[in-house]
């Protein structure tokens, strides 16, 4: 929102309103309930805790830690993410590796399925593809936030000198979450064959790790309830600092206060209706944003190409000094 009004002056800053009352609901959807509601499935399927209790026991939690404010949540998020996507890794690695023989088949079976029924059905020409494509597309939003405006809210955070650079570092995310373990993740359900089967949402993930793994269950249980409690710690600031650019810093409190509360209800919510309400909170906080991208795209080249031009003079002159000091 910030970059909005001041990238585009005085008069766009309506656009970058419109993202802030957007982005404030929305993580509401994306990183709140749909996350509470993953954990209390998954507790309750693996571990048979009722949903009240872990709707309880997470609301107090993300409710200690968001007392500490931006600090906190940054300490605790950055012990936690590293050791979460090491093991996820390792465990989905280990789990293609034991059914290596079937990862060509699961590959075509994958493009496959985007194009024909399997993928969705229709009563009318191209609904199958069309469907695919959008359901494809929510997803990856919901997996690495690319479009939507959420992450610059972190990435403005960090202590540089240099957009560029820090635009660099963050394209990472996508690569990292989408390219790698969400392609892994959707391997993984191929492979195991418990993609058609009953179980769905997190509970389809957990059924394939305890069959291939030994104590696959609880690592997996392990890994979503730490995913899910960072992305709730991390959103709560994004959903804040729009809030606050709103009302002003007194309504700091008050969004927090709503946000534990909406951890707990969201664990008593049906995973469908989760789902829904989180695809059109993404929709709707990612159309100021990209209005705004495509504004702006002239000035993201112009400094893209002046920052690597300056590294490139840099590295040119290192060299020089380097030839004339051997």
């Amino acid at each position: 929102m910030y970059y909005i009004k001041n990238g585009l002056g005085k008069k766009w800053k309506w656009l970058g309103v419109a993202f802030a009352i957007f982005g404030s609901l929305a993580g509401f959807g994306l990183a709140n309930t749909v996350q509470s509601n993953a954990v209390s499935q998954v507790l309750q399927s693996n571990f048979h805790v009722p949903t009240l209790f872990s709707g309880i026991l997470m609301a107090v939690l993300v409710g200690i830690v968001l007392l500490g404010g931006i600090k906190r949540i940054a300490e605790v998020a950055g012990k936690l993410v590293p050791f979460m996507a090491i093991v996820y890794f390792l465990a989905t690695l280990s789990i293609l590796l034991l059914n290596v023989t079937e990862l060509p088949a699961a590959i075509v079976f994958i493009v496959d399925s985007a194009f024909n029924g399997a993928a969705a059905t229709g009563g009318f020409a191209g609904a199958t593809i069309m469907l695919a494509l959008r359901m494809g597309v929510a997803r990856g939003i919901f997996s690495n936030e690319s479009g939507l405006g959420s992450a610059p809210i972190a990435h403005a955070a960090a202590e540089t000198n240099s957009p560029v650079r820090q635009g660099t570092i963050a394209m990472l995310g996508t690569f990292i979450d989408t390219l790698i373990i969400c392609t892994m993740t959707g391997l993984v359900l191929v492979v195991t064959g418990v993609w058609n089967g009953e179980p769905q949402g997190a509970a389809m993930t957990l059924s394939a790790f305890k069959a291939e793994l030994p104590y696959g269950d609880i690592i997996l249980s392990g890994c979503i309830v730490l995913f899910a409690f960072t992305t709730m710690l991390g959103w709560s600031y994004y959903g804040e600092r729009c809030a606050e650019f709103l009302l002003g810093p007194k309504v700091i409190v008050p969004f927090r206060i709503l946000w534990v509360i909406g951890v707990f209800l969201g664990t008593q919510m049906s995973l469908e209706l989760v789902w829904k309400m989180s695809d059109a909170l993404n929709g709707m906080m990612a159309i100021p944003n990209l209005i705004a991208l495509v504004l702006l795209a002239p000035v993201v080249f112009r400094l893209t190409r002046e920052y690597f031009a300056d590294e490139e003079t840099s590295q040119g002159s290192t060299d020089i000094t380097q030839e004339k000091a051997g």
